[in-house]
């Protein structure tokens, strides 16, 4: 749920010393209204299951809890009636066990548990500063609030709870837990090299821990190696079914273009959705796979189903104003853009409503977007978050196309070759004048990218600038039957191409000649095998762990190949 969670000062759940009077000690408290307040600094460690006890103390507990149990359960049997013991609910548990139990399954977890799990492990790490589970926990528990309130502050405060977690157990000690959070931590920071090295060293020393596999997943996307990502994906579903396994299920299904099986598979989880947290994600999803396939009525419904679970899901509403758009609406999506961005100020929100507010002609409103996008961006950079795709993708359209050219090719030589870098490699080649070199690139995203209608209409301008008018056709079509509202700014350039490619007289020399470009392609990178799913750990472990051997850098896959 991506919006401010609830305060709880202090977790009804924790029986730990109650917070210091510090301000950096307390949890994050935020309102759910516009314009509130960002969550205080807090401090920038702490963690989930209490600590183990010394044996000492495990005897001494263990003793005095068996004479009150069996005086406990004397007394039930003596002054309770059966049918009252039978009639007893089940306690409900508190907002720290929510978090708890939802995390050890791979779940979403309310922000409003994830904030009192964060005050609960604050508390305990501060006066047991060794409990290196616990500093784990909290710092686990940063990075997932740093992604989904857009505060990348929290990722420094993440990676400082982590190494301390690690200074009081190193990662071969045992400690894998910091390492899978430090795997976290580098995909919210898009570094996906990073955090391949670190999930791979997890599976290589414990390849039935469930919890390496999501960050494998994420990692494995991001450098656009889907074969192993599939392959992680299957292994998560061996290890841990349900709920979870079917939502990355789905994605891996969407990610190989099989729509229909994406849907099954999306809808099953959200039938089978137990907690509101899930629920609202499966519904989330499955306004993503109905916007990505043109049923815009379909999205709304489907995002606000996911809104009525939790109104302020800042995914669903800047989803629901993405479709809101396609229909027309544009009041309305602009009114749940800005609730969106009012809790969650998203750099790809503002991009996407400047770019609305341009497709209506409100320049001063457009450009106010842009502004803000690019200090946002500036912001998260000096937080150490790698922005070079965003950043290229909106240089490309609104600013340099240069500049874009150089921030994404830098971003290709990261191994970073999923089909949203190429596609927008090739698209701000194109918009810089070098349309031969941008073809391989956009070919590349549209054979890998899932069917994904920006994707086609890209390949398609491309060729129609080559004179490829054949392919050019083909793809345009492509990218508006898939969606045919897929951009405010670019599905009537589409249409307008598909016409004017529509009136070019057949036989004409330009299907079948290219017509010069005046730069020559640049020599693209060559493919080299993919690493074994065991190969290797890391070369370099940060302070406090032991460091093993780097596995093989992740394959490069050249443009055109799927």
């Amino acid at each position: 749920m991506d919006v401010m969670p609830q305060q709880p000062p202090e977790s009804p759940q924790s029986d730990h010393a109650p917070p210091s009077s510090d301000p950096y000690d307390r949890p994050p408290q935020t309102s759910s209204l516009p314009g509130s307040e960002p969550p205080p600094t807090p401090d920038p460690a702490a963690p989930a299951e209490l600590p183990p006890v010394s044996l000492h103390t495990t005897l001494r507990r263990a003793a005095v809890g068996a004479v009150a149990a069996a005086v406990l359960v004397t007394g039930a049997v003596v002054s309770v009636p059966d049918e009252e013991k039978e009639a007893a609910p089940p306690p409900v548990p508190g907002p720290v066990m929510r978090a708890l139990t939802a995390t050890n399954a791979g779940a979403p977890v309310s922000l409003a548990d994830l904030t009192a799990l964060i005050g609960d492990r604050q508390s305990w790490v501060g006066t047991h500063p060794s409990d290196a589970r616990s500093w784990a926990v909290l710092g686990s528990a940063y990075v997932e609030w740093g992604r989904r309130s857009a505060d990348v502050a929290y990722y420094g405060r993440a990676e400082q709870a982590l190494r301390r977690s690690l200074d009081a157990q190193p990662g071969d000690r045992g400690n894998t837990a910091a390492w899978v959070g430090l795997a976290a931590l580098a995909n919210a920071r898009h570094d996906f090299v990073t955090a391949k090295k670190w999930g791979e060293t997890v599976r290589a020393r414990r390849p039935k821990d469930w919890t390496a596999y999501p960050v494998l997943i994420d990692a494995y996307n991001g450098l656009g190696q889907y074969t192993a990502a599939g392959r992680a994906v299957e292994k998560f579903t061996a290890l841990r079914s349900g709920v979870p396994a079917l939502s990355w299920t789905a994605q891996m299904y969407r990610n190989e273009g099989r729509r229909e099986d994406a849907l099954a598979v999306a809808q099953d989880a959200a039938n089978r959705a137990a907690t509101p947290a899930e629920k609202t994600d499966c519904l989330f999803r499955l306004g993503e796979l109905a916007w990505e396939r043109g049923e815009s009525e379909e999205a709304v419904a489907q995002y606000s189903a996911a809104l009525r679970t939790d109104r302020a899901h800042s995914p669903s509403l800047a989803g629901r104003a993405r479709a809101l758009a396609a229909l027309g609406r544009t009041d309305e999506a602009q009114r749940d853009y800005r609730a969106a961005l009012s809790r969650l100020p998203s750099p790809a929100y503002m991009l996407e409503l400047g770019e609305l507010y341009e497709s209506l002609g409100l320049d001063d409103d457009s450009r106010g977007q842009y502004t803000k996008l690019r200090g946002t961006l500036t912001q998260e950079s000096g937080q150490g978050v790698d922005e070079s795709l965003l950043l290229g993708r909106f240089e490309a359209d609104h600013g340099d196309a240069s500049r874009a050219v150089e921030l994404l090719r830098a971003e290709w030589g990261r191994q970073h070759h999923s089909a949203a870098v190429a596609d927008a490699l090739g698209w701000a080649l194109y918009r810089s004048g070098d349309s031969q070199s941008a073809l391989a690139y956009a070919q590349q995203a549209a054979d890998t990218g899932g069917g994904t209608a920006l994707y086609a209409y890209h390949l398609g301008m491309i060729e129609q600038r080559l004179g490829n008018h054949g392919p050019a056709r083909r793809h345009l079509e492509e990218a508006l039957r898939t969606n045919p509202h897929f951009s405010p700014l670019d599905a009537p350039p589409a249409q307008e191409a598909l016409d004017q490619l529509g009136r070019t007289p057949a036989g004409d020399p330009q299907e079948v000649t290219p017509a010069p470009e005046p730069t020559p392609p640049p020599e693209l990178p060559q493919q080299s095998p993919e690493p074994s799913a065991q190969q290797g750990t890391l070369a370099a472990a940060p302070a406090g762990t032991t460091t093993t051997d780097a596995p093989a850098l992740p394959p490069s896959h050249a443009p055109g190949s799927s």
